[in-house]
């Protein structure tokens, strides 16, 4: 028996923002559906814009699974995770660890399949995953300050100060023709 996809259903359980007071609560569940479209996003203005030829399909998939090993060591908030290097570097350990025990849970033949989607991302889709996490946090940030969270207003300084050291030009291009559609009402976007 093989408890993988009951454990990767978990993920529904696993709130995010955890010492940030929320209008909304946000799991990672919903976190990486998010993550996975913004990735196919950056990954196809990439291909069409900017002359790459990457696979949009597959960075949606492994942004699906970006955060699965919070299903075991729940999310730990920026601001601990990042608190020091030794901490930093602790955090990662035990993030391959809880990687190592989701694959564990497969059975042996599909183990490679999960394993790159999961632990060994491909470094040429790392970047776009890593800045379709921050453009995802970034949206959560806009939607909680639009209904009058204050709370979130340094989450969404650092993260747009993130955003914009990283050099990804498929990234830019979001941020200045999709990203600025998030500050709208329904009735602005109809």
């Amino acid at each position: 028996m093989s408890h993988f996809y009951a454990m990767i259903s978990r993920m529904k359980y696993i709130d995010r923002w955890g010492l940030m007071n929320n209008t909304k609560t946000e799991n990672i569940s919903e976190h990486s559906l998010e993550v996975a479209i913004l990735a196919h996003a950056l990954v196809s203005i990439a291909n069409t814009r900017c002359g790459c030829d990457l696979n949009a399909d597959r960075a949606a998939v492994i942004g699906l699974f970006h955060d699965a090993s919070e299903i075991i060591t729940g999310d730990m908030p920026t601001p601990v995770k990042y608190y020091n290097p030794e901490i930093k570097n602790a955090y990662k350990k035990v993030e391959k660890v809880a990687e190592d025990k989701l694959i564990g849970m497969l059975d042996e033949d599909l183990r490679d399949l999960y394993r790159p989607l999961i632990r060994d991302v491909d470094p040429a889709l790392a970047p776009y995953i890593k800045a379709a996490d921050k453009l995802s946090a970034l949206i959560k940030c806009i939607e909680e300050v639009r209904m009058g969270n204050n709370e979130f207003l340094k989450a969404k300084a650092a993260t747009e100060e993130a955003i914009d050291a990283m050099d990804l030009q498929a990234l830019k291009i979001f941020k200045e023709e999709y990203l600025p559609s998030y500050y709208l009402t329904l009735d602005e976007l109809g």
